[in-house]
């Protein structure tokens, strides 16, 4: 492993290492040496800056959960423009395209994670609870401008839509799902709550 070399920003750099190995090679294979070893620094950095493996875990995941906030106001202004299913589709894509399926498989995959982040999700699993929650409020953005039914449940309809399209990336882990059949599902959920 090399040593004395800078990093920026070290955090990043070690979530980022976890990302690809997620990604490439599933739940399983994430260990700190993986870790290490991908990110090209020795095993002693990640415990340098991470009380444990399963802290830099947690960490991850509320780093990445914090940074659907920018996914989340970029949905919420496009609530008027377009079609819903245009604006859903493209922002799920993006979601589940991203590593948020693997980051879900190792919260299954590790009690101690889930554990650690409980107190912060009493209920629901921490980042799925995230993007429902990101759904329903520009859903209902849309049923106030008039382009959902009044009665339709926004909270209802993201739960539905978020348990799809967990289903439909799941399945595609090499190759994710066309966009038409993202949003054919999209379409099924949403067009009988559409105006």
């Amino acid at each position: 492993m090399p040593t004395g070399v800078a990093l920026r920003d070290v955090r990043e750099h070690l979530f980022a290492a976890a990302e690809r190995i997620l990604i490439r090679d599933g739940a399983a294979a994430l260990t700190s040496r993986a870790v290490t070893t991908e990110a090209g620094v020795a095993k002693g950095v990640l415990h340098r800056h991470f009380a444990d493996f399963d802290g830099f875990l947690a960490d991850l995941i509320r780093d990445r959960i914090a940074g659907l906030s920018v996914r989340a106001a970029a949905l919420r202004e496009s609530a008027g423009t377009g079609t819903v299913v245009e604006n859903l589709a493209g922002t799920l894509t993006a979601v589940f395209n991203s590593v948020a399926v693997s980051l879900i498989s190792l919260m299954i995959f590790r009690d101690d994670l889930r554990a650690r982040l409980r107190a912060e999700y009493p209920a629901g699993v921490p980042l799925l609870v995230d993007v429902v929650a990101m759904v329903a409020d520009y859903l209902s953005l849309e049923r106030a401008a008039g382009r959902l039914e009044p009665d339709a449940d926004a909270q209802m309809l993201a739960h539905t839509l978020i348990g799809s399209s967990h289903l439909l990336f799941a399945g595609h882990r090499d190759t994710p799902p066309a966009g038409s059949d993202v949003s054919r599902m999209i379409a099924a959920v949403i067009t009988p709550a559409l105006r």
